[in-house]
Protein backbone atom coordinates (compact mmCIF):
# COMPACT_ATOMS: atom_id res chain seq x y z
CA UNK A 1 0.00 0.00 0.00
CA UNK A 2 2.69 2.08 0.77
CA UNK A 3 4.98 1.19 -2.10
CA UNK A 4 2.16 2.54 -4.64
CA UNK A 5 1.30 5.95 -3.23
CA UNK A 6 5.41 6.41 -3.87
CA UNK A 7 5.08 4.94 -7.25
CA UNK A 8 2.06 7.23 -7.65
CA UNK A 9 3.76 10.19 -5.92
CA UNK A 10 6.81 9.58 -8.24
CA UNK A 11 4.66 9.63 -11.31
CA UNK A 12 2.64 12.68 -10.55
CA UNK A 13 5.84 14.83 -9.57
CA UNK A 14 7.35 13.57 -13.33
CA UNK A 15 4.28 14.19 -14.88
CA UNK A 16 4.17 17.37 -14.04
CA UNK A 17 7.70 18.21 -14.58
CA UNK A 18 7.25 16.96 -17.79
CA UNK A 19 4.59 19.62 -19.10
CA UNK A 20 6.40 22.40 -16.85
CA UNK A 21 9.37 21.60 -18.51
CA UNK A 22 7.33 21.77 -21.87
CA UNK A 23 5.61 24.99 -21.95
CA UNK A 24 7.99 28.32 -23.04
CA UNK A 25 6.88 31.69 -22.49
CA UNK A 26 8.06 34.13 -25.00
CA UNK A 27 9.03 38.22 -23.69
CA UNK A 28 8.94 40.85 -26.52
CA UNK A 29 10.88 43.23 -25.00
CA UNK A 30 10.90 45.64 -27.91
CA UNK A 31 11.56 46.34 -31.31
CA UNK A 32 13.96 44.45 -33.16
CA UNK A 33 17.39 46.43 -34.20
CA UNK A 34 16.51 48.68 -37.05
CA UNK A 35 19.00 49.50 -39.92
CA UNK A 36 19.48 53.45 -40.42
CA UNK A 37 19.67 54.48 -44.16
CA UNK A 38 21.80 57.28 -44.94
CA UNK A 39 21.93 59.46 -48.11
CA UNK A 40 25.10 59.93 -50.20
CA UNK A 41 26.38 62.72 -47.35
CA UNK A 42 26.01 60.28 -44.87
CA UNK A 43 22.83 61.81 -43.27
CA UNK A 44 19.55 59.83 -42.04
CA UNK A 45 16.48 61.24 -44.18
CA UNK A 46 13.89 62.70 -42.46
CA UNK A 47 11.42 59.72 -42.67
CA UNK A 48 14.05 57.51 -41.39
CA UNK A 49 14.49 59.84 -38.45
CA UNK A 50 10.85 60.40 -37.80
CA UNK A 51 11.00 56.24 -37.44
CA UNK A 52 13.38 56.04 -35.42
CA UNK A 53 12.07 58.97 -32.57
CA UNK A 54 9.01 58.10 -33.27
CA UNK A 55 6.95 61.04 -34.48
CA UNK A 56 4.02 61.29 -36.32
CA UNK A 57 5.19 63.91 -38.75
CA UNK A 58 9.60 64.60 -40.81
CA UNK A 59 8.73 67.90 -40.32
CA UNK A 60 10.73 68.51 -37.97
CA UNK A 61 13.62 66.94 -39.68
CA UNK A 62 12.93 68.11 -42.76
CA UNK A 63 16.18 70.68 -43.57
CA UNK A 64 13.87 73.54 -45.56
CA UNK A 65 11.76 72.83 -42.08
CA UNK A 66 14.10 73.50 -39.57
CA UNK A 67 14.13 77.24 -37.88
CA UNK A 68 17.15 78.42 -37.64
Amino acid sequence: MKSKRIIAAILVAFTFSVFASSCRSVVFTGHPKREVKTNAKGEIPPGQMKKLTGEKSAKKYAPGQRKK
